[in-house]
Parts: C-alpha cells; sequence; structure tokens
C-alpha cells in the first residue's frame, strides 16, 4: 500500500499540550505534521503517530458537555435510537464526560474512556465506564461481563485510534449479530470543500471518506447502509454500519455520498495536491488580515483555545505578538497557554467591546452557537475573524 504525501503543515506540538507557566519557555517537542493519501484504499492520514498514551491521558482537556451544540445532538440521536433500534445494551468507545450515554438508562450503557479525568465524572453518576483503551482483550471483558451489545456507538474517537485492524475486530466480537454500529466523525469531503485544514492535528489520525470507509470494512464484513450528514465540527457523517449477516436494507443515501465523493475525486491524488494549493493561499491571506489590523494597533484575541487552532497558529506562526490572549469556558485549558505559540489563555467571562476590536475564531466549529451567544459583541461593532472557506472578516 502506496502512501503519497501531499500536504505539509509544518512543525507542530502536541495539540492539546497546554503550556503551564512553568514550562512555557522550556523547548517543546514538535513534530513534521504530513498529511497522505493511501493509493489502495483512498485513506487520508497524518504520516506521524503517537503513542495513544501521549495523547489521551490523565490530562485530557476536551468536556463533550461544554457544548450546547453537542448536548442537543446526543439528545436527538439517542432519541432516535431508542424509537428505531430498541437496544438492550449500549456501548460507546470514547465516552468522555459521558454527554451521550447519560441518555439512556444507566443498566442499559457501557462506556469507554481511556482519559481517567473524564471517565471518572461518569463513574461517579454509577454509569458502567471503563478507563482502558479500546482493544480486543477489554472488548471480550466487556463480553464476560454484560453479553452482545445492540448498539455501538463512537463519535470523533475511532479515528484517533492507530490499529483500526484492532478496532474493528474488537467491535465484531462484542456486536450481536443484528447490531449497529454507529460511527460520527468529520467529513473529508467537507474539509476540502471548506478548506478547514486544521481538522489535522496528532489526535486526528484519520479523516475517513465514505469511499476509504468502505474499503476498510469489507476486510471485516461490516457494511455501512445509512449516512446522516451533520453541520458539527464543520461538516460531519453519521454512519450507520451493520454486519453482513443482518438483511437490513442500504439506504440511497450511501450511493449518494459515494457518488459525491467520486464526482470530487476524493479516489484521485489530484484533487488533494489542489487541496494543499489552497492551504497554501490561506495561509498567507490570514496573515495578511492579522498584518494589516496590528499595523492599525487594533486589538486582536482569541475565542476558544481548541486542538484545531494549534494546528492553525503554528502553521501560519501567530502567537502572543499578534494575539493577546484566548478565551475559553474549559478549566483545564485556563492559565495556560497555547500550544506552540504560547498565548495566555484566560476564563470566558463575557466579551467587553471597549476593549477588543477583533476576534481570532478557534472555536470556529461551533460558529452558530457563538454568535448567538456573542450577539450584544457583534451589534456594537465587534468583529471575528475567521479562516475558512477562506480568511475573512465576520
Amino acid at each position: 500500500m502506496k502512501k503519497i504525501n501531499f500536504l505539509d503543515l509544518g512543525n507542530q506540538p502536541l495539540a492539546n499540550n497546554y503550556l503551564t507557566k512553568k514550562n512555557k519557555f522550556k523547548k517543546e517537542k514538535k513534530y513534521r505534521l504530513k498529511v497522505c493519501f493511501e493509493n489502495t484504499t483512498k485513506l487520508v492520514s497524518i504520516e506521524k503517530i503517537f503513542p495513544s498514551k501521549l495523547m489521551f491521558n490523565n490530562k485530557y482537556p476536551y468536556r463533550s458537555s461544554m457544548s450546547k451544540t453537542m448536548i442537543k445532538s446526543f439528545q436527538s440521536l439517542s432519541k432516535f435510537i431508542i424509537k428505531e433500534f430498541k437496544p438492550k445494551k449500549i456501548l460507546e468507545i470514547g465516552s468522555n464526560d459521558g454527554a451521550f450515554i447519560k441518555n439512556f438508562n444507566k443498566n442499559k450503557t457501557i462506556g469507554v474512556e481511556p482519559c481517567s479525568n473524564v471517565e471518572k465524572i461518569t463513574r461517579k453518576l454509577n454509569f458502567n465506564t471503563y478507563s482502558e483503551y479500546w482493544s480486543k482483550k477489554l472488548s471480550k471483558k466487556l463480553l464476560k461481563k454484560f453479553g452482545e451489545v445492540d448498539v455501538v456507538y463512537s463519535a470523533n474517537t475511532l479515528s484517533h485510534i492507530k490499529n483500526l485492524n484492532e478496532v474493528f475486530n474488537a467491535i465484531n466480537i462484542i456486536l450481536s449479530e443484528k447490531g449497529i454500529l454507529i460511527l460520527e466523525d468529520p467529513s473529508l469531503i467537507e474539509c476540502l470543500k471548506r478548506n478547514t485544514y486544521d481538522q489535522f492535528y496528532n489526535e486526528h489520525i484519520y479523516v475517513f471518506s465514505t469511499i476509504a470507509l468502505e474499503n476498510i470494512l469489507k476486510k471485516y464484513n461490516l457494511e455501512i447502509f445509512k449516512i446522516d450528514k451533520l453541520s458539527i465540527h464543520g461538516g460531519s457523517n453519521r454512519y450507520f454500519i451493520k454486519k453482513k449477516t443482518n438483511q437490513r436494507r442500504i439506504h440511497k443515501s450511501v450511493i449518494t455520498h459515494r457518488k459525491s465523493e467520486l464526482n470530487y475525486g476524493l479516489n484521485n491524488i489530484t484533487t488533494y495536491r489542489k487541496f494543499a494549493t489552497r492551504v497554501k493561499k490561506s495561509k498567507i491571506k490570514l496573515n495578511k488580515i492579522f498584518k494589516k489590523l496590528k499595523d492599525k494597533n487594533k486589538t486582536i484575541i482569541g475565542y476558544g483555545a481548541t486542538a484545531k487552532s494549534t494546528t492553525i497558529l503554528n502553521y501560519c506562526n501567530i502567537d502572543y505578538n499578534t494575539i493577546d490572549y484566548f478565551l475559553d469556558t474549559t478549566k483545564d485549558k485556563q492559565n495556560k497557554y497555547t500550544p506552540g505559540s504560547k498565548i495566555p489563555i484566560i476564563k470566558y467571562s463575557g466579551l467587553d467591546r471597549n476593549k477588543i476590536d477583533y476576534i481570532f475564531l478557534g472555536a470556529w466549529n461551533f460558529k452558530d452557537e457563538i454568535f448567538k451567544k456573542e450577539k450584544k459583541f457583534i451589534k456594537k461593532g465587534g468583529k471575528f475573524i475567521i479562516h475558512t472557506p477562506y480568511p475573512k472578516i465576520l
């Protein structure tokens, strides 16, 4: 299987390695973030892959429950699952702080979350959660204790795991014959269309396309039978997957998605090289916007010190000389500094238009939620800077 590099996002730190006052002046470990295309499966992945323990541990800062958008999405999906599939047992891989499994009866759910600092939040509420990495060994242990499950759900997690062979074999072990795997991840075609190159960072090993996922699932006698297109995270796909022995019919959405990806050229390296060219142009344009504003002595801050923004800031060489500070609602990020760019992160307590001229939107994937929340700031003339689909001031 030949991998072809098509995008070089420069030297990057670990995206969630927020710095403290003590270590912000120490030399950070960085890696070359290159993105490649695998010619046989058509899978897109990053070249350098780090051990899971370096990325997912007891200091993991992300909380699903911090976003109203995510909570609403989980509630809606949970109602659908109960109505459509009537599961007796549900397993979530990457249960985080329980935002999804809290919508179900405690006796029906199993959560797997290797980051112990967030896993314990759900465990304290007496949910069956395990602070372990997903594996065949764990799957067999859970099968022995709970029996087969009817629904396996995973949002923005399986793309973080290097060994997809282990992932899907482990799912096959515990999933009942008529069981359903629901996989939710950023959409590759939307990533390319919207120029969201920040979907690539050390934790996002893969960004899936329907084409690539179908090629991979064949090996495990699994197949996609339905796809929902979501607006979450700048455009995601929710894949409904079954065992091939399950007679459930294939929905027309699968054919539609596959066709649109082939028409766009997701099976062709030329498409990715054109994307790389657009990314380079995006970097130049974003830097021009920042320079123009700084030359006018405008105050610029950041909103949402996300893992995604780490890629943008370091690729575009934007640091504390350009952005004064980031506001963030996540406690584990506050009073720290952004990886690589060393921009202070402070607790969000509202926006003061008298002190802020422009805001770089790190959490652009929650733009609608944020704009609704900050309508007073916008009404008073406050402006936001966004990089997708091209750098501009909103």
